[in-house]
């Protein structure tokens, strides 16, 4: 039964991270969909003499850079693993804590 859960388990954090995969990617191509419209615009109403769009270019860039982070497990920060080990840490504390409680 154990193995059972075990596999269950990584099967829904597998299907997870597909999820997150699958909203960069369609993230992603909303981006570039949305700032070619919004450059194209930005050509026709100034030719370039002022090229507002890279505004909305750098903000929605920021929050994908972020968002690609989430997907791809990437955290240069706190390193691959490091929220499996604080969460197992914390485990065996509480564990530690009721053996002598």
């Amino acid at each position: 039964m154990d193995n059972m859960d075990k596999n269950s388990s990584k099967y829904f954090k597998a299907k997870e991270r597909v999820e997150h995969i699958k909203k960069f990617y369609t993230s992603l191509i909303m981006y570039f969909i949305f700032i070619g419209f919004l450059a194209a615009l930005n050509y026709y109403t100034n030719e370039w003499s002022y090229m507002w769009f890279l505004w909305a270019a750098f903000g929605w860039g920021i929050g994908l850079i972020f968002q690609a982070g989430k997907a791809f497990n990437w955290n240069p920060i706190l390193g691959k693993d490091w929220e499996d080990r604080k969460m197992k840490e914390f485990m065996e504390e509480e564990e530690n804590k009721s053996r002598w409680e």
